[in-house]
Order: structure tokens, then sequence, then C-alpha cells
């Protein structure tokens, strides 16, 4: 059956929508949280998500969570990006959790999943120039010195970088780029010597993504998350989770973009009535709909499963790669049809349609393509 919310999953969808309309819901407010749409992430808001315990969502109680799930993750995931709320640093930060968690020491877990919950963002450093969809390709090495790992080499398109306070990077410890063994996590404080980060420039801006060089950048020992040279099993362990949340994402952003489109046709008036009242654009509008719930359903559905039995990864990968290539094409299309609905004014700065388009171009690329997921599914089926 699909998945329903519970009450305190739809209680925590309220509380965070009503946060949003309150302290991001004008373009003014946003504008003031982001320096006029430079930055994605506003430490003070996402200050206050941490204060209402919302950052914690998935890290038990004893490194400073607040408990649940992968499902009670995802509402809170869905309910800020429909409300464009500026906290693009919980994404990476939710991700990192997953691998400290299952893998990390007691002290990592300490350290990083309190500090998570507590409101400080982290990174993950796994993307080089000749390493994207093929992890097996990644040359970025770590070579044993005295005082524990001396870190060489380039990651490009790494979110969250610039605010990060550690970065959970992927560097290979033995063996050569296309052989998935000899990887290893480990986390690297992002204020250690030889580290340089530079932004890069991108539709969103400069405050999304940047590449990271690292030059005789040492690590300590203390530092490797789980077995060195195990870090290809640890990924795939985290996967699941990693592609709900991307869709969680896409789920918030096109349900926004379906109600922007929808509250313009309603008041724009052409010919004598409002444009909305017009069979084509009635009809576009039920069928975003109808692929928004079916979303909507996939998405929860599977995070439910996940959450039934974690540790079973291969389980529920063809399912999770289902939601992460459904819902992310469908935002695509969701709202490039709310721009063509808006007409000239969804192409304006004056309305956030714009936005919303250039947010969800890069999502089928992100976190894995689109190809990729096709790939990953036909797979499953022995192909």
């Amino acid at each position: 059956m699909p998945y329903t919310f519970d009450p305190e999953q739809q209680a925590l969808a309220e509380a965070v929508a009503q946060l949003c309309a309150r302290e991001c819901g004008t373009r003014e407010k946003r504008d003031e949280l982001t320096d006029h749409g430079r930055w994605h992430h506003s430490p003070r808001l996402y200050q206050r998500c941490a204060d209402a315990g919302w950052l914690g969502i998935g890290i038990p109680e004893e490194y400073g969570g607040s408990g649940g799930g992968l499902v009670d993750r995802c509402v809170f995931i869905e309910e800020t990006a429909r409300g464009m709320a500026p906290v693009g640093g919980y994404a990476t930060s939710a991700i990192v959790s997953g691998p400290v968690l299952r893998f990390g020491s007691e002290q990592q877990r300490k350290e990083i999943l309190s500090a998570i919950a507590g409101g400080r963002v982290q990174a993950i450093a796994m993307t080089e120039p000749g390493a994207g969809s093929d992890v097996s390709r990644i040359s970025c090495r770590a070579r044993r010195g005295p005082d524990g790992f001396v870190v060489n080499g380039q990651k490009t398109f790494i979110s969250n970088a610039h605010i990060a306070e550690n970065i959970l990077l992927i560097a290979r410890t033995s063996g050569e780029p296309g052989a998935h063994d000899g990887l290893t996590m480990l986390i690297v404080p992002a204020d250690s010597p030889g580290i340089e980060v530079r932004p890069i420039a991108t539709m969103a801006g400069p405050g999304e993504v940047n590449d990271v060089y690292f030059t005789d950048c040492v690590v300590p020992e203390a530092n490797v998350v789980g077995q060195v040279d195990g870090a290809w099993m640890q990924l795939m362990a985290g996967l699941n989770h990693e592609r709900l949340y991307l869709a969680a994402v896409m789920l918030g952003i096109a349900r926004r973009a379906f109600d922007d489109a929808l509250g313009y046709i309603k008041e724009r008036h052409q010919f004598g009535k409002p444009i909305g009242k017009n069979q084509a654009l009635r009809h576009r509008v039920a069928d975003m709909a109808t692929e928004i719930e079916c979303c909507s359903l996939l998405t929860y559905d599977v995070a439910a499963k996940v959450d039934a039995s974690p540790d079973d990864v291969l389980a529920h990968m063809r399912q999770a790669s289902f939601a992460k290539l459904k819902v992310t094409e469908t935002a695509k299309q969701v709202t490039l049809e709310g721009m063509q609905m808006l007409g000239g004014y969804g192409y304006t700065r004056e309305y956030d349609m714009e936005g919303l388009v250039r947010a969800s171009l890069v999502s089928t690329i992100y976190g894995g393509t689109s190809e990729i997921q096709r790939d990953i599914i036909a797979k499953s089926y022995g192909l």
C-alpha cells in the first residue's frame, strides 16, 4: 500500500511549511537571507532549523539528534524545497551522516553527527575531472606518511565545500584508477593546511559548487571512516539514501512550481477570462498534478521500505533509482511547463519560476545521471 504520513510526520510537514512561510515566504525575505540570491544557504535560517531539532532528524539521540528515519528526513527536505528555504547545506550534511553513523568510530559519531544536528555543514568530495559517473577512476591520492595520510589531487563540483566544517573525502589509498578497490573515506577539516576551495560559476551563481585542491594535505589516521581501501562498499551502502534525498528535493521543487503556475493561471486574464479556463492549460495542470502525485507516492513508499530494512541495500537499489529518475525528470518537465504557462513573466527574475527551472535542470545530472539510473534499473532485470 502507498505510504501514509503518521501524525508526527504530518505535524513536522506543517511546522516546516509554517517556518518557511514566516521566514522566507516572500522574495524580499529570501533576498535578505541570501544577498539577493547570491548564496543558496542562510546560516541564520539553518540555525533556526537546528534549534527546532530538524537537522538532527535521522541521527540517534545519543549523538545529539532527534531520531526518526528516512521518511522523516524526506518530509523535511520536501517542505524546505517547496518553501524555497535557503538551507542548501542540509543535503550534503545528511549524506555525510550516513557513512559516519554506519562505519565511523564512536569519536567520529560524537563529533560529526552532533555537529550536523547543531547546524554545522558538512560536504562530501567524490567527483573529479576524470571521475564522475565512473567512481573507479578516482585518482586523488592519499599516501601514508609519518602523521597519517598525505593527500594530493583535485575534486570538482563539490557542493558546499565553501561553507563546510569538514569534507568527507573519497581518495585512492592503493591501486590505480580504474579499480573500485583501494578507495578510502577520510574526514578532512575544511580549514586544514593544503586545501584550496575555488567556486565554479554556474547557472545558479558562484555559491553552490566548487573545485577543491589538495596539496600535501595531512590527514590523521584517526580520521579514516571505516576500513582503509574499503570506501567503495561503504559508498554503495548509502546510495539509496542519497537518491531519495535528491528525489525529495525535486518533489518539493515540482510542488512549488505547480503551486505558482496554478495561482498565476487562475488570476491572469486574456480574452475576457482567466487563462486557466482554456482547455490546453487545464489539461496541462491535470497532467502535472498526476505526475507529482505519482512521484510523491513512489518517493515515500521507497523511503518507508528502506526504513524497514536499512541494512538490505541491494533490495531497494532498483526502487531508489526509480525514484531518483522519475522525480528529477518530472521536476524538470513541471518547471518548464510552469515557465511556459507564465509566459514572459516565467522568464523574469520578478517571479520565482526561472529559479525553479534552474534548480531542476541540474537534478538529472547530479547524484547519478538519469542515464546511470536507467542503466542500474536495466541491470537489475538481468540486462
